[in-house]
């Protein structure tokens, strides 16, 4: 039997998120409620920083583009499973594959850095007020978007290279609803050591924005320790309050899935990139704007500008 070591021409097999059919089904149910409500809550979140000059500051600058990513991050794999389920197929090609897990790891490391750019912002909000329009300028503010960009695309160009010179042989079934680069090392029949090590040197580049986040709040909390009224300690604790825990939803998930070795990967890991990929965009707009008074009322406004006006 001829061996197939051509990876260019092969299709693999996105297996979900699960083996039973009644549970495809009800998570195809679940990705179906999601999807539109993290499109729809991030988009509004964009329209109204965009919309309302009182938001035109770096730190919902930041959230924008925050929400921005998060749109992308669950575009690049949920529409596909959605269609695959619909279709009855499992099929996607070699290069759909890379693709997908190209931009899930690019989008994913921006993801992580603008949430480092934005304990940043807080930190300095927090610790520096009266020279904080000078730290955190526009132009600064602007970088540090586009490092971010940068830096994602960067640690992912490596890996999708790296995956596209292995040969794939006999078994071509992915054990998820998407192109997980761990997956893919599995099914390859090519020596893959490198590309193990590369890939845990991903992580730990993934991990630098964490520590940048964790440095960033030790220098918060130690100043808001210091001050001296309890109205003003509970203000600056709510104000960090969301953002920590969108970073403990993203980094506990991620670190949960690839903070181990290759071979414990299995088909039910697939429910724990589905918090990563799905719930957390889904979250963020929610958790961003319920405890914000300035966010509500933009989305208030926008809201009102889009409702028809009945004459009396």
């Amino acid at each position: 039997m001829r061996e197939e070591n051509h990876s260019s021409v092969l299709d693999f097999l996105l297996l979900g998120v699960s083996i039973h059919q009644e549970q495809e089904d009800f998570f195809f149910v679940l990705f179906l409620f999601i999807y539109p409500i993290t499109l729809i809550g991030n988009l509004l979140i964009i329209l109204a920083i965009r919309s309302d000059i009182r938001l035109h500051n770096p730190m919902y600058f930041l959230l924008a583009n925050l929400s921005f990513v998060d749109i992308f991050f669950s575009s690049v794999t949920i529409p596909k499973m959605l269609a695959n389920h619909l279709l009855g197929t499992k099929g996607i090609s070699f290069g759909g594959c890379l693709t997908q897990m190209y931009f899930m790891i690019a989008l994913a490391n921006t993801d992580s850095y603008i949430l480092a750019a934005m304990a940043y912002d807080l930190a300095v909000a927090i610790t520096c007020p009266l020279h904080y329009t000078t730290i955190i300028s526009p132009r600064t503010c602007a970088l540090l978007v586009i490092g971010s960009w940068v830096l994602g695309n960067g640690n992912a160009l490596p890996h999708t290279l790296l995956t596209a010179s292995l040969s794939f042989c006999g078994n071509q079934e992915v054990a998820n609803f998407y192109c997980d680069i761990a997956c893919l090392l599995k099914l390859s029949c090519s020596d893959i050591h490198f590309n193990v090590k590369m890939m845990y040197l991903g992580v730990g580049v993934f991990s630098v924005p964490l520590l940048c986040i964790v440095i960033s709040y030790v220098w918060v909390f130690s100043a808001v320790l210091r001050v001296p009224s309890t109205k003003g300690v509970l203000k600056a604790f709510s104000t960090c309050g969301s953002h920590l825990t969108v970073v403990s939803l993203y980094y506990g998930t991620v670190m949960g899935m690839y903070f181990r070795p290759l071979t414990s990967y299995s088909l039910k890991d697939a429910v724990i990139t589905m918090m990563y990929i799905a719930v957390t965009p889904m979250l963020n707009p929610f958790i961003y704007t319920l405890r914000n008074r300035v966010m509500k009322a933009s989305l208030g406004k926008l809201f009102s500008k889009k409702m028809p006006s009945h004459p009396t």
